[in-house]
């Protein structure tokens, strides 16, 4: 649609897994056991700790227009890799615009009940840098049955606090951004456009 070529790196090519340590005390590891427990996470970590990056992800960052972040899974996605060595800290040296893709809905177990402050506050927590400047909103409302549907399943709506965030310095930007089709995703071409027009186009 764009008429991009993109490149996709990996953050790492080390040989690296997940650790999580819960509220309760307990450690577990893995992305599956993770994303799938019902006892709130108090932070997540690589094994080994120390990653190296691949060059090419240090290279891309530094000659970045724009930096996003998510929408993704928040402790099984988002955070591993800005655990990884000099990534965070290269996000925070760029002079990108860094966006943070607020997520729709939670995901049960990993992120029940976290309202976006919550989200925005634990990538904040675990990189110790400040990487975003600024969340996308979706703030076109669910209808009913899908609202429904979805809590059967233990995930809800997130709560997005906007005085919350903006006296953490971060800017938001709201629009219509939802597309369903039996599943609650970004509409792809809505975001695009949305970040095309804000961001880069003059």
């Amino acid at each position: 649609m764009l008429a991009i070529r993109g490149r996709i790196f990996p953050s790492t090519n080390q040989l690296v897994s997940l650790e999580a340590a819960l509220e309760n005390g307990k450690v577990i590891a893995g992305e599956t056991r993770i994303g799938a427990t019902r006892v709130p996470i108090r932070r997540v970590r690589l094994v080994p700790r120390k990653v190296k990056p691949l060059p090419d992800v240090l290279e891309a960052i530094a000659a970045a227009d724009l930096i996003l972040l998510g929408p993704g899974s928040l402790f099984t996605s988002i955070i591993p890799n800005l655990l990884v060595s000099g990534v965070a800290e290269a996000i925070e040296k760029s002079s990108a615009t860094r966006v943070y893709i607020a997520n729709l809905m939670t995901q049960p177990g990993e992120t029940l009940g976290y309202t976006l402050a919550d989200h925005v506050r634990a990538i904040h927590q675990h990189t110790a840098r400040k990487v975003i400047d600024c969340v996308v909103i979706n703030n076109e409302p669910l209808a009913p049955d899908v609202l429904r549907r979805y809590k059967s399943k233990g995930s809800e709506p997130v709560l997005v606090d906007p005085a919350e965030l903006r006296r953490t310095g971060l800017h938001c930007l709201f629009d219509n951004l939802l597309e369903v089709h039996g599943v609650v995703r970004h509409d792809p071409r809505r975001l695009a456009s949305f970040l095309l027009k804000r961001f880069i186009q003059p």
